[in-house]
């Protein structure tokens, strides 16, 4: 049964706008050449577009051309204003963009982990407000935010994880009952894996899995384009993984003898002091692994840092392969700040090893995005809950 003719127009709406998103400002005779609708189909859409205030003039195409068809139609950036929230166990940052991700303001506060719950909410709260009205945001649409934890499938919701804030979980909330906003909450190392995948390292891959080095270790597996995020929301919790090496195994409620015991930010510190090696670097131990692998991949020539990008290597190996064995995902990515610094030095060193651990071949990469990852996912899904609902047939 042919669609109806409102039907159709609603659905070549949604593909002109979607192509708008992802290439940008196009003419109508571009917009012609990818949709193949015809020359009135594609005015027709421009004219109702533009009417509906989704998209406008922002140029021409070129001098040597004149008329509607040099005209180059872009999506309204300020229709709607999004915002974007890393929430990390010791703060958060924020960010305030357009509809098309740029990004307005940013700014990041500390939180004082003795502090009581609901004053750290409320400084969260105000950042947040603070960072809308910087950017002349009267109204956000839409409202991403990237913490570690466990999202629970059915509600959308951060479950109550032992050793993480409980500011954590009463913010979402707060978020969601005091803004007249799209609020959505999800895993952290998930949305890096979104942010590598879209704007990073792995855009040509449908298939891999990310490997978030950072304080804690965790895991993103995308399989043909989709996050799998398991029955409980669970997928990835990479850190509890018995290894070899590790001193005893893990268990319930602490993955301290498991793979986060050999890679986590603290058991790269001690790996590189075993190593004669330290960063000097003041501050937690994220920081202190991020510097002392930067200062080893940048010291070539030296025995002590080689043998300790090895060692690292080792360990790093055996999580890799793990994976392989399970998911064959043929891509495995080192994200987070430490797999970005260690760069082609360290995954080359990884995959050398996973491959004599492993029959399946299993390319490893660096991420591109490090530390800032978390935070573009979270803009990238408050853009995609932004554009469903401006961009949907009859909104």
């Amino acid at each position: 049964m042919p669609a109806s003719p409102s039907t159709a127009r609603a659905i070549n709406d949604r593909s002109a706008l979607e192509l708008l998103r992802r290439h940008g400002p196009l003419t109508a005779g571009q917009l012609k050449q990818l949709t193949g609708l015809s020359r009135p189909t594609v005015a027709g859409l421009v004219e109702r577009l533009q009417e509906a205030g989704l998209i406008t003039v922002v140029g021409e195409a070129g001098a040597e051309r004149r008329g509607p068809n040099a005209r180059l139609y872009g999506i309204v950036a300020d229709r709607a204003q999004l915002a974007a929230l890393d929430v990390r166990t010791e703060g958060l940052s924020v960010v305030v963009a357009d509809l098309l991700g740029t990004v307005l303001t940013e700014k990041s506060l500390p939180i004082d982990g003795a502090m009581g719950t609901e004053p750290a909410v409320e400084q969260a709260v105000a950042l947040l407000e603070e960072a809308a009205a910087d950017a002349g945001a009267g109204r956000l649409h839409s409202v991403g935010i990237g913490a570690p934890g466990l999202i629970e499938p059915a509600t959308g919701r951060l479950r109550d994880t032992t050793g993480l804030p409980a500011w954590h979980r009463r913010l979402v909330d707060a978020l969601r009952e005091r803004l007249p906003a799209a609020v959505v909450v999800q895993n952290e190392t998930n949305l890096a894996a979104v942010a590598e995948q879209r704007v990073g390292a792995v855009q040509d891959r449908d298939t891999f899995v990310m490997l978030w080095l950072a304080h804690g270790i965790g895991a993103a597996v995308m399989l043909d384009g989709t996050l799998r995020r398991g029955a409980s929301g669970g997928a990835g919790e990479i850190g509890f993984l018995p290894v070899p090496g590790a001193a005893g195994v893990p268990s319930a409620s602490s993955c301290d003898g498991g793979f986060h015991s050999l890679v986590g930010a603290a058991a790269v510190c001690a790996l590189a002091a075993e190593h004669g090696l330290g960063s000097g670097h003041e501050g937690d131990d994220e920081s202190a692994a991020v510097a002392t692998v930067g200062a080893a991949v940048h010291a070539p020539g030296e025995p002590r840092a080689a043998a300790f990008l090895d060692a690292l290597a080792d360990r790093l190996a055996l999580g890799v392969a793990s994976v392989a064995a399970i998911l064959d995902p043929g891509c495995v990515l080192l994200g987070g700040a430490v797999g970005r610094v260690g760069g082609t030095v360290l995954a080359e060193r990884v995959e050398q090893r996973a491959a004599a651990l492993s029959p399946l071949r299993t390319e490893v990469r660096a991420g591109a995005l490090g530390g800032t990852a978390v935070l573009r996912g979270a803009l990238l899904t408050a853009q995609d809950m932004a554009h469903d609902d401006l961009f949907a047939p009859g909104s």
